[in-house]
C-alpha cells in the first residue's frame, strides 16, 4: 500500500471514539494538577511598595472622585473597560443539563481562558445560585458597573431568551448569550462560503435547522436578518418539523419558538425529522449527539450539492464521510480533527474585543453578521475550498479583523462611547490579542506556568 493510501485510511469508528474521549481522560487530573486555569496578575509596573501609595491609597483617591463626576470615566481609569464577566446558572451546561453553578464552573473558567488567550479580554466566571430569570436579570444589573460587557452562558431555554432580551433593555453595555448568538455567527459564516462554494444564492436555497434549542432558534432569526427568506427555513424539534398549526407550541410558554413558526415553511411541511430533508439545499444541525440522529438516507432525498453541518459533541449528529457518501457536497461538524469545524470560539473572543474597544453600550445581531461576514472573507482570501470552509482557532491574524469588523459596526449604529478609524481598531486589537499570547509564553518559558506532566502520568 502506497504511503499516499495510508494516508487516505479512514479511522475506524472505534478509533474516533477513543480519539474523543482522550480529552476527557485528561481532563480531571489536568483541572487538578492546575487547581483551575485562569488568574489575575498585575498589569501596572511594581518597581517598589512604594507604588502602592498611586496604585492604592493615598493616590488612587483622585481618579475615584473623577469617576464620581462622570462614570464614563470609569471606562478609562480602571481595568473596566476590558472586564466581561460570565454568568451561568449551570442550567444548561454542554450536554450535561442542569448541574448546578457549583459544576459550571470550570466551563465557564475554560470561556474565560478563551476570552483571554484568543481575544484579550479578561472574563471572570461568575456561577450564581438561583434559576430564578429575574434574580439572574438583577444580578447582571448589580454587577453592570463592574464590567465592560457580560457574557451569558449555559442558561436553559426559553429563560434564556427573556434573561438576555431583558438584559439588553436594561444594561448599558453590550450582553451576548454564546449559545444563541455566538453559534449563530460561526454557522452563518460557514453557510456564507459554502454557498459560494457550491454555487447556490442563499435567497433562493432552502434551509432545515434541526433541533429548536437556543442555537438554532438564534441562528434562524440572524439568517432572516442576513437576508434569508423566513419561508424558506423549515425548523425541526424532538416532535417534527414546526408548522404554524403545532398546538404544543404556544405564545405563552415559548414566545420565540412560537413567532419562528409563523414566519418559517412557508411550504407548510409537516411530518417527522425525515421529511425536513427532502430537496432542501442546506441542513444545520444543533441537536442529540450521534452518530445515526440523522440518517444516510435521509441526505440522499436532498437538493444536489447539497449542504451538511452537524455540529452536536462530541459525536456529530452523523459520521462526515457517511453524510458525504449520501451525497453531501460540504459537510462541517463541531469537532477540530474532521474538515470544516464550526466553533463558537471563532466568534465571542474578538466580538467582545471590538464592542470593549469602542466602550459599546450594547451588542447586536447585527454585529455578529458582521463578525460573520469576516470570518468568511478571511477564509475566502486566503484560500478555501470544500474541506477548508472557516478560519481555524490558531490563524489568530482572523480575530483582529473580526474585532474591527463588530466595532466598526458598533460606531456606525451609534451605540460606541468612543470612535476610532479602522487603522486605530486594528493596532489596537492586534496588540491587545498578542500581548495576552506572548505573555501566556513567557509564564510558561519562565517555569511561572507549570509544563503538564506526562499524559501517561495523569492517566495513571
Amino acid at each position: 500500500m502506497s504511503k499516499t493510501k495510508k494516508e487516505e485510511r479512514k479511522p475506524t469508528v472505534e478509533e474516533l471514539l477513543a480519539k474523543a474521549k482522550k480529552p476527557s481522560m485528561l481532563a480531571t487530573p489536568m483541572h487538578k494538577f492546575y487547581e483551575g486555569k485562569v488568574q489575575v496578575m498585575p498589569k501596572c509596573a511594581i518597581t517598589s511598595p512604594k507604588d502602592f501609595a498611586i496604585w492604592y491609597t493615598p493616590g488612587v483617591a483622585v481618579p475615584c472622585k473623577e469617576i464620581q463626576a462622570n462614570k464614563d470615566k470609569s471606562f478609562e481609569l480602571t481595568n473596566r473597560w476590558n472586564y466581561v464577566a460570565v454568568v451561568s446558572d449551570g442550567t444548561r451546561v454542554l450536554g450535561l443539563g442542569d448541574i448546578g453553578p457549583e459544576a459550571a464552573m470550570p466551563v465557564m473558567e475554560g470561556k474565560a481562558l478563551l476570552f483571554k488567550y484568543l481575544g484579550g479580554v479578561d472574563a471572570f466566571p461568575i456561577c450564581l445560585k438561583t434559576k430564578d430569570p429575574e434574580e439572574i436579570i438583577h444580578a447582571c444589573e448589580l454587577i453592570e458597573p463592574s464590567f465592560g460587557g457580560i457574557n451569558l452562558e449555559d442558561i436553559e431555554k426559553p429563560k434564556c431568551f427573556h434573561v438576555l432580551e431583558e438584559t439588553r433593555k436594561r444594561l448599558q453595555i453590550p450582553v451576548w448569550h454564546d449559545d444563541q448568538q455566538g453559534t449563530a455567527t460561526v454557522i452563518l459564516a460557514g453557510l456564507i462560503n459554502a454557498f459560494k462554494i457550491v454555487g447556490k444564492k442563499p435567497t433562493n436555497s432552502l434551509i432545515t435547522l434541526i433541533g429548536a434549542g437556543s442555537a438554532n432558534l438564534r441562528t434562524a432569526y440572524v439568517l432572516i436578518r442576513w437576508g434569508m427568506k423566513p419561508g424558506n427555513i423549515i425548523l425541526v424539534d424532538t416532535k417534527g418539523i414546526i408548522y404554524p398549526g403545532r398546538k404544543d407550541i404556544t405564545k405563552e410558554e415559548d414566545p420565540w419558538k412560537y413567532e419562528l413558526a409563523q414566519k418559517t415553511n412557508s411550504e407548510g411541511r409537516t411530518g417527522d425529522i425525515s421529511k425536513a430533508f427532502k430537496d432542501v439545499d442546506a441542513v444545520v444541525a444543533a441537536s442529540k449527539p450521534g452518530p445515526d440522529t440523522i440518517k444516510k438516507e435521509w441526505i440522499t432525498t436532498m437538493a444536489n450539492k447539497s449542504i451538511v453541518f452537524a455540529c452536536a459533541n462530541p459525536i456529530p449528529e452523523i459520521w462526515p464521510w457517511e453524510a458525504k457518501e449520501a451525497g453531501a457536497q460540504i459537510v462541517a461538524t463541531g469537532r477540530s480533527d474532521f474538515p470544516n469545524q464550526v466553533n463558537n470560539s471563532l466568534g465571542f473572543p474578538a466580538i467582545f474585543r471590538g464592542v470593549l474597544d469602542v466602550k459599546a453600550k450594547t451588542v447586536t445581531d447585527d454585529m455578529c453578521i458582521a463578525a460573520a461576514q469576516e470570518l468568511a472573507k478571511f477564509a475566502e482570501e486566503r484560500g478555501m475550498h470544500e474541506e477548508d470552509i472557516l478560519p481555524r482557532m490558531e490563524e489568530w491574524e482572523v480575530f483582529p479583523r473580526e474585532a474591527v469588523a463588530c466595532a466598526l459596526k458598533s460606531i456606525e449604529q451609534g451605540v460606541a462611547r468612543v470612535k476610532l478609524s479602522r487603522k486605530e481598531l486594528y493596532e489596537r486589537a492586534v496588540a491587545i490579542i498578542r500581548n495576552a499570547r506572548e505573555s501566556t509564553k513567557a509564564l510558561m518559558k519562565e517555569g511561572l506556568i507549570k509544563q503538564p506532566p506526562p499524559e501517561e502520568n495523569l492517566l495513571k
